[in-house]
């Protein structure tokens, strides 16, 4: 399994950071590993989404699973090789706002022998798409 966790500290309100993030159109505008997005069905935030990978060529089809605003979002993808996990929290903290987000990658089958590598390439790809939250967010990364 690859995870990247990253936070980054806005002072955008609580709802225009969750309701940006909650569309998964947005995501071509800061993580550069995203080459196209459309909405299926539903509207942001409670909708299926397909989200065209450029690194790896592959279609996704994401849904919703918990939807919880302005403070929670989980969203989910399963493909015949992989399933990924994508979880934004939204945060208060009196004039700011903490935005975390946390995607997990999982191979499946026999696959999972190639987990390293994985985690190799998505902590690269996690941290362009960091810098590209930071950038639309206004914001600046928070460290654990």
């Amino acid at each position: 399994m690859a995870r990247y966790v990253t936070k980054v500290r806005t002072t955008r309100s609580a709802a225009d950071v969750f309701a940006f993030m909650a569309d998964l159109r947005n995501l071509t505008e800061w993580d550069p590993g995203v080459q196209h997005t459309a909405m299926i069905e539903g509207e942001a935030g409670t909708a299926t989404a397909v989200v065209d990978v450029a690194v790896t060529g592959t279609t996704l089809r994401y849904h919703t699973t918990s939807f919880d605003p302005p403070t929670s979002l989980v969203v989910r993808a399963e493909s015949g090789t992989l399933v990924s996990i994508d979880r934004i929290d939204v945060e208060d903290e009196g004039d700011t706002r903490l935005v975390t987000y946390d995607a997990e990658l999982q191979l499946k089958s026999v696959l999972k022998l190639g987990d390293p590598l994985l985690r190799l390439a998505f902590r690269r790809i996690g941290d362009r798409a960091a810098a590209g939250l930071r950038r639309v967010l206004d914001g600046e990364t928070v460290t654990a």
